[in-house]
């Protein structure tokens, strides 16, 4: 498979490879994990099989194959999916993924992807979670908190000593926001420019229930992680 085109509104900046969508691999190289495995873990059932749709480096899966999670790793970017080690490999875009008849126990979609600023994309994201979600099975999806796009610009100096900063979320047309990040490091800096388009709870539910998801709960307070059953 050839290396996907940079999209339309995305981009990024700094030191080594670039994925379409604006993702520098360096960076994620570097992120730390969060309490992502915990959330998933307190979620799903010992063991689950796990899709993880748009694994990026790795951050979250190596500690989910360490917690003795089965993941089949998805990303569209040849670049990402080299630093991804232990678990089985999949290079695709999430929309046009084919397996076959193959499903899972847990189908993960993080990342804010589901607020991709294509509304094609996003509904083709969720179908994708809903073909390959075995019955019985659970899709757990990362939303934005309510208030991503306020407050801007903010920034935040991790423990680990670098530092993220959102320097803008400015309106582009039909619901859409172009949202500008940056990280820096002692040794470098890096840029990404992405499309977001928010989603009240009621439209994200919404889209949901049209790619034949419901909620089951929201895993976090803040409402950014969420579990859904297919219906």
């Amino acid at each position: 498979m050839s290396e996907p085109l940079v999209r339309e509104g995305y981009s990024g900046t700094g030191p080594g490879g670039i994925t379409p969508d604006g993702c520098a691999v360096e960076v994620y190289t570097r992120l730390p994990v969060g309490n992502e495995p915990d959330v998933i873990a307190g979620a799903v059932p010992a063991g689950s099989s796990i899709l993880e749709l748009g694994c990026g480096a790795g951050r979250v899966t190596h500690p989910l194959v360490r917690r003795g999670f089965d993941v089949t790793a998805v990303d569209e970017s040849a670049e990402m999916l080299e630093q991804v080690r232990g678990v089985r490999k999949v290079r695709s875009p999430i929309e046009s993924l084919d397996l076959g008849e193959e499903t899972f126990d847990v189908v993960m979609l993080a990342s804010f992807l589901v607020h991709a600023g294509d509304p094609r994309v996003r509904d083709g994201l969720l179908r994708t979670c809903r073909r390959y979600v075995r019955d019985g099975g659970v899709v757990l999806i990362q939303r934005e908190g309510e208030d991503y796009h306020r407050g801007l610009p903010r920034e935040r100096v991790d423990p680990a000593g670098y530092t993220v900063r959102l320097v803008h979320s400015e309106p582009v047309g039909d619901g859409v926001r172009s949202v500008r990040a940056e990280y820096e490091f002692d040794d470098g800096r890096w840029t990404q420019t992405f499309l977001s388009r928010p989603l009240s709870k009621e439209e994200f539910e919404g889209h949901l229930g049209a790619a034949g998801l419901r909620v089951d709960r929201y895993l976090t307070d803040d409402g950014i992680w969420v579990r859904a059953l297919p219906e």
